[in-house]
């Protein structure tokens, strides 16, 4: 890193930042086209009901209707497909049933589409769809994954006569069983990862376009990957070559994982507009957004961890049950498995870890990745097994996971559980989060608020993730029907302005700005002459989108890889000018120089004499300076961190305030530290949230009762504490930036912090465990049955 003023390291503002503060960012529903027309969707009432007849009669008549689809509409389109296979452990693959666009003879959850009404403004449609008589046999609803794998009200899908999907583990269950039976302490935790909706700022939306005189779609959408789901809906949806469907990802209001996948809306407006000639769009509402975008989490588990009489860990074992909701969601299978299970070393030297997964199906919203995918799963059942164990122990919160730390020296890092870690120093994490939170002085601080009559509670966690998704030959060993790659083109035009096509997108974390330093950095060129292309699959030739932390490290490596392609054409053009040999010219701050000489050449000159060859060497270099590339990295990355949560509990009313919440992370090397700090903040909002607020409730017939802001409850600003965040950085070391991702950190580290918190807090009452989210009528109740 250097100081410079626009570099890597530099705390440049975000260059996006004005339209959107300004109101002039340009988001889907900001589009409107020529003879645009609008969707509304019939949603099912039921969780589960055959669907025995449509009557559109009514509807088709209504004033601006132009048509009304039916799933007979799309018989001959593909389903939704997944993109990750996962097989059982005895070798079975998962079982897959067919996704349609339109439910076809049964709806399987709340807010299954039915059917679409297209018409001329959106209340038209919105009127038209009420107007739509479905006549529904309701059946059974599965929504408890227990009673839905052990005794079925009915099955889901025919083809999981028991509703499960695959029955997955990892590691060998026989070690692990006599590691616990000759331990000196073993600790039984079961809970729930409560399910949460995603609430990005943009809800999801979507426009069709087609055009008839070359047979080309557009689509629009509300996407984090647009090439992806080019990939998906041209090849198995519309099988289409890529060449005939554009998809279109402007300004997207924030993602969160919940705007990865393939929708049924976006192949909706795709096939409507075809249908009927002309432009098709559609917004979700709130309540909508509540039953149609996939829900994330949703994990009831069972773990055990054995240790020594000296607190060593020696076998972790865990049992889940993952649901997987009505269908399978694009990257849902890999969630609890792969993303899941491969973290459950965390920053420990644990010799033996069995990990078993059954995925359910329900009568619920899909379930697919939400900020941390699995990583947060893993992490909070590690550091509240752990947390526990120490209580049962009688040792301290920190000195325990001291005890069982892989040390600086250690790496490379082989885990029991696949991975392989590059690189860490998880005690200088834990120990700047230690000194910032004072939490020597804690006990003083809790006496303080024990006479003012309140409980006072500290919690630590130290979290790892696997980010950069990620090497293909890895991930398709695992089950991705995908590579997982990036690819970037710099295309420096003949003034020297310099334009950057990235297949990684930007839905809020500052891409613009950064990808531009990193630019500005390696050309030695003003921030101000770098733009930023991205989520147009006509201008970028490929990607695979932003998720998972691996925009700058795997996406911000393709791109340097670029910039090293102009380097070494822009020396041949330098060295052709200055008569010199290619192999003497040296390109600094950005000037290209011939070694050992005064010469030079600025980086402007080379640029223009590439669009300019006047007396180019045609047979050994060609006009232009553009330059593609793709990348492939060698590992994932392994962000960590550790977290220092305190708490004060009213026990009159059992509401929890968040007094202090210290982040202490290790990114690898920073670009845009300001920018870092700003996607540590809002994953720590996000992790509070889980922790204390928020869950997506479904009653037995599966209806959510919590589809409005009205019931569930999002962090404001009252509900969290004024950060503080440090980075100690140890660089990675497979990607030439030494990043390592930081997207998902504070949601994956803050709500075991907070539940450890909590249960310090009421340790007076001997309760052990409290389920997310810790609502005050919750803790009321534990408190309430501690004493009676």
């Amino acid at each position: 890193m250097n100081d410079s003023v626009s570099g890597i390291g530099a705390r440049v503002l975000r260059r996006e930042d004005f339209r959107f503060i300004k109101g002039r960012g340009k988001y889907v529903d900001d589009i409107v086209l020529p003879r645009q027309t609008y969707a509304a969707i019939v949603r099912s009432p039921y969780a589960h009901a055959t669907v025995n007849g449509i009557d559109t009669a009514e509807a088709a008549g209504m004033p601006g209707v132009v048509r009304v689809l039916t799933a007979a509409d799309f018989e001959a389109f593909g389903g939704l497909p997944c993109g990750w296979l996962v097989n059982s452990q005895n070798g079975d693959p998962m079982v897959e049933p067919k996704h349609p666009i339109l439910a076809e003879g049964k709806v399987r959850h709340v807010g299954d589409p039915v059917a679409v009404v297209i018409a001329n403004s959106r209340a038209e449609a919105r009127d038209a769809a009420d107007a739509v008589l479905v006549d529904y046999g309701e059946l059974p609803a599965n929504v408890d994954m227990r009673q839905a794998i052990a005794s079925p009200a009915s099955a889901v899908h025919d083809e999981a006569a028991n509703n499960l999907c695959f029955d997955w583990a990892l590691g060998d269950k026989a070690q692990i069983e006599a590691a616990m039976a000759g331990a000196a302490h073993v600790t039984t935790l079961e809970f729930s990862n409560n399910r949460v909706s995603p609430n990005a700022m943009e809800p999801r939306s979507a426009i069709g376009d087609y055009d008839t005189s070359n047979g080309d779609h557009t689509l629009y959408t509300t996407s984090q990957n647009p090439h992806v789901i080019r990939l998906l809906m041209g090849a198995f949806v519309l099988s289409i070559p890529e060449h005939k469907l554009r998809v279109y990802a402007p300004d997207v209001g924030g993602g969160f994982g919940s705007k990865i996948y393939h929708y049924a809306e976006e192949a909706i407006v795709t096939v409507a507009a075809k249908l009927i000639g002309r432009p098709v769009k559609w917004t979700s509402d709130r309540t909508e957004a509540f039953i149609s975008d996939a829900h994330g989490r949703d994990h009831v588990t069972v773990a055990k961890l054995a240790l020594d009489a000296d607190g060593k860990f020696l076998a972790l074992s865990t049992e889940t049950l993952a649901n997987m909701g009505a269908y399978l969601s694009t990257f849902a299978p890999c969630v609890p498995t792969y993303l899941h299970a491969t973290l459950l070393a965390g920053q420990y030297k644990t010799p033996l870890i069995y990990a078993n997964v059954k995925a359910v199906f329900t009568n619920t919203v899909p379930v697919d990745a939400y900020r941390g995918a699995g990583r947060p799963e893993a992490t909070y059942l590690l550091e509240r097994i752990i947390d526990k164990a120490a209580r049962e122990m009688g040792l301290d919160q920190a000195d325990i996971r001291r005890r069982n730390f892989i040390q600086p020296d250690e790496f490379p890092y082989q885990t029991p559980v696949a991975l392989v870690y590059d690189t860490g120093n998880y005690e200088a994490t834990l120990a700047a989060a230690l000194s910032a939170s004072d939490y020597a002085g804690f006990a003083g601080r809790k006496a303080e608020a024990k006479a003012r009559g309140k409980l006072r509670g500290i919690g630590l966690s130290c979290y790892i993730e696997a980010c950069g998704i990620a090497p293909s030959a890895v991930v398709g060993s695992l089950g991705a029907r995908a590579g997982l790659y990036e690819a970037a083109t710099i295309r420096v035009n003949p003034t020297g302005s310099i334009s950057v096509l990235t297949g990684s997108h930007s839905h809020g974390q500052g891409h613009e700005t950064t990808f531009a330093q990193v630019v500005a950095d390696k050309l030695g060129q003003p921030i101000d002459n770098i733009d930023i292309v991205h989520g147009d699959t006509a201008r970028i030739p490929f990607g695979m989108g932003t998720y998972g932390s691996r925009s700058l490290a795997v996406g911000g490596e393709a791109i340097v890889k670029a910039v090293d392609k102009i380097v070494a054409k822009g020396k041949k053009i330098a060295a052709h000018l200055m008569e010199a040999s290619a192999d003497d010219v040296v390109f600094e701050g950005g000037q290209f120089k011939v070694a050992g000489t005064d010469k030079e050449i600025d980086f402007g000159t080379v640029a223009l004499t590439a669009y300019v060859p006047h007396n180019f060497p045609f047979d050994e270099l060609e006009p232009g300076l553009e330059e593609t590339a793709f990348y492939d990295p060698a590992n994932f990355t392994y962000p960590a961190g550790s977290y220092v949560c305190e708490v004060e509990i009213d026990p009159e009313t059992g509401v929890v305030e968040v007094c202090s919440l210290h982040a202490s992370d290790d990114f690898g090397n920073v670009i845009n530290p300001m920018i870092v700090e700003g996607q540590v903040h809002g994953g720590l909002v996000q992790g509070i949230g889980q922790a204390l607020l928020e869950q997506a409730v479904y009653d037995e017939t599966g209806q959510l009762l919590t589809a409005s802001y009205n019931d569930y409850a999002m962090p404001r600003a009252d509900d969290v504490p004024s950060f503080t965040v440090d980075h100690q950085i140890t660089a990675c070391t497979h990607n030439s930036l030494g990043v390592k991702g930081c997207g998902e950190a504070g949601a994956i580290g803050s709500p075991p912090a907070v539940i450890n918190a909590i249960v310090d807090a009421l340790g007076d009452y001997g309760i052990a465990h409290i389920d997310m989210p810790a609502t005050p009528r919750k803790v009321w109740r534990a408190i309430q049955a501690a004493k009676a």
